[in-house]
């Protein structure tokens, strides 16, 4: 049986900033419109992570149950390394699943909005389809539009709207760099398994687009937020807040461009962490100042 500790890793912590900018930068504008509200905010920041952690989940019993994960770089794998049986996995995704959307049903209840239960049902499948059943999108270069509408446009505008109970524009245009940045974090990590990715028939984007048309884009998904904060002053004059956290940028950017490859992409994906949630604290403190 899996320790604890093997299955926080294979929650994979480093990814859970994908989770926690999105209702940051959804909650900066909920205070900027005056619409905060606490204990709402806590909750979508629960269904995000319980999201994020189901998919990782999932991902991790499609691809054991496949033998993508038999050999890999990265972090290890509960059904891969054997640490856990894919029924255990499965178990636990579903659960993490179940009880977001729990927590989801009451942010419905309270605002009374019921077409939002369709976005959440979109999300859970996202998150299974991603990797499982008979035709997985992650398998076919999609991952990437997935991760930007669910863990960028989705969190962002929903975040903010179970707050102020409306549709914000300024919530849609913060969308976009956070979308971006999640798709830098899934850019960096298909770069690392490019190899293995395209010997088990797993067409990521990465494989794809050829490792050296993959850097490129991962450099455009770090620079390009920085371009659309800069762009949002006429909207938000502190959300150029973001533009501070540019520095973060430099070290994954210049590691991945050199052609870093395997073990060595491992700390350009933490740094780009980093790099995300910092954005995202200072994107969010410009939204609620300025608004």
């Amino acid at each position: 049986m899996a320790t604890p500790a093997q299955w926080l890793a294979g929650a994979r912590p480093r990814t859970l900033p994908n989770a926690i900018v999105p209702v940051m930068a959804g909650t900066g504008v909920a205070i900027g419109e005056g619409g905060f509200s606490w204990w709402r905010a806590v909750l979508a920041l629960l269904v995000a992570l319980l999201l994020q952690i189901g998919v990782n989940y999932a991902n991790d019993y499609s691809d054991g149950i496949r033998g993508t994960d038999d050999e890999r770089v990265g972090p290890m794998r509960l059904v891969g390394s054997r640490a856990a049986t894919p029924r255990q996995v499965l178990t636990a995704a579903l659960g993490c699943f179940a009880a977001a959307a729990v927590l989801g049903l009451v942010l419905v209840v309270v605002t009374r909005a019921w077409w939002v239960l369709l976005v959440g049902a979109a999300a859970i499948a996202a998150g299974w389809f991603y990797t499982g059943g008979s035709r997985p999108y992650g398998y076919r270069a999609l991952g990437e539009a997935s991760v930007f509408v669910f863990f960028g446009v989705v969190p962002v505008v929903g975040t903010a709207f179970v707050q102020t109970e409306q549709l914000s524009w300024a919530a849609l245009v913060a969308s976009v760099p956070v979308g971006l940045l999640s798709c830098s974090m899934l850019v960096v990590n298909n770069l690392r398994d490019v190899a293995t990715d395209g010997e088990s028939g797993k067409r990521t984007l990465a494989v794809v687009l050829g490792a050296p048309r993959t850097r490129t884009l991962y450099a455009a998904c770090l620079v390009v937020p920085f371009v659309v904060a800069a762009a949002m002053v006429p909207l938000a004059p502190a959300a150029a807040l973001a533009v501070l956290a540019a520095p973060l940028a430099i070290s994954p950017v210049r590691t991945v461009l050199a052609g870093a490859a395997g073990p060595a992409l491992i700390t350009a994906l933490q740094q780009t962490g980093r790099l995300q949630l910092a954005y995202g604290a200072l994107l969010s403190i410009g939204l609620a100042v300025s608004l």
